[in-house]
């Protein structure tokens, strides 16, 4: 981390370790004030106005942010390689700053400037996947890979873990969201594929990296997954699954959603299946894929 961290970088940094302060609120604050000045001039009055916070809240809310120690914080994560970036600043990946809902800030280990590539891919699937998912996984993704696409998921076990290591095994390169914080890495059983990615590689988290995984910490895990990459494939999931919600939320961002079909036997297929009949496209090889992003060799996007 710089220790030369911009003043509106620096306040989303306090802000993202203030007790009782979201992210939704973080990013409702920022939208009223791109400075963030108004979190010490707005009156009580405004606060329940603009954000129905009452009187004790927003007193520890206040409260909490004076006891943070910003040096001590912001050493650490430092000791642990640990970087910081926000919604204001130019390297924030572009993609995500077009959702509804984006993280106003991101924790990150290891190379920031992927997430700025113009080809970028998502992939979530089933935890438990069949040999022939495996097989569908590799046989798209690796001209994928060849064509310098960037493999973005969600560090599960499962498909999440096979996008991850098609891609170092490949050589291409490749990012993964995760639902805690960057010092609880999630599941324990994916925390040495974690530490081979931290260097060249990638792996981000909106939340301090203190934050334990929470159950509803990987809905939001996911729009940042379908909201950071062009489209998102989905690769066998059950009816109801995470792999769904992700695929909805690409659906309302505006990305593309692919979706390998299955077997009509197989339960681990019927949510790709319905998805398929829903309109999602059909996918069977990269070419699929690749024909709804006709592009230039990969580079750091402009807009970044």
């Amino acid at each position: 981390m710089e220790e030369n961290m911009e003043s509106i970088t620096k306040k989303f940094f306090l802000l993202s370790h203030c007790k009782g302060m979201s992210s939704q609120l973080i990013y409702k604050l920022y939208k009223l004030d791109p400075s963030l000045s108004i979190f010490y001039t707005l009156s009580e009055k405004e606060w329940e106005h603009y954000f129905k916070l009452k009187k004790d809240k927003i007193y520890e809310i206040k409260k909490s942010y004076e006891a943070l120690n910003f040096e001590l914080i912001f050493n650490h994560y430092t000791r642990e390689n640990i970087s910081f970036i926000s919604i204001s600043d130019k390297q924030f990946p572009y993609l995500l700053k077009e959702i509804s809902d984006p993280p106003p800030f991101l924790y990150y280990l290891g190379n920031i400037n992927l997430a700025n590539r113009k080809k970028l891919i998502s992939v979530v699937g089933t935890r438990y996947p069949t040999a022939y998912g495996k097989e569908s996984l590799e046989h798209l993704l690796k001209p994928l890979i060849l064509d310098e696409w960037v493999i973005v998921s969600g560090l599960a076990k499962g498909i999440d873990t096979f996008a991850h290591e098609t891609a170092l095994n490949n050589g291409g390169k490749t990012i993964a969201v995760i639902a805690g914080g960057l010092f609880h890495l999630y599941p324990k059983q994916n925390i040495s594929l974690a530490q081979k990615m931290i260097k060249t590689h990638l792996i981000l988290s909106e939340h301090p990296p203190s934050t334990q995984p929470l159950k509803w910490h990987f809905p939001m895990r996911n729009r940042i997954i379908s909201g950071i990459s062009l489209g998102t494939v989905i690769i066998q999931a059950k009816k109801r699954s995470g792999s769904l919600i992700t695929a909805q939320q690409a659906l309302e961002q505006n990305r593309e959603v692919f979706a390998v079909p299955g077997s009509i036997f197989e339960e681990g297929s019927l949510g790709t299946n319905e998805l398929i009949k829903s309109g999602a496209k059909l996918v069977q090889n990269a070419s699929d894929i690749l024909e709804e992003f006709p592009m230039e060799p990969n580079e750091v996007a402009s807009k970044a």
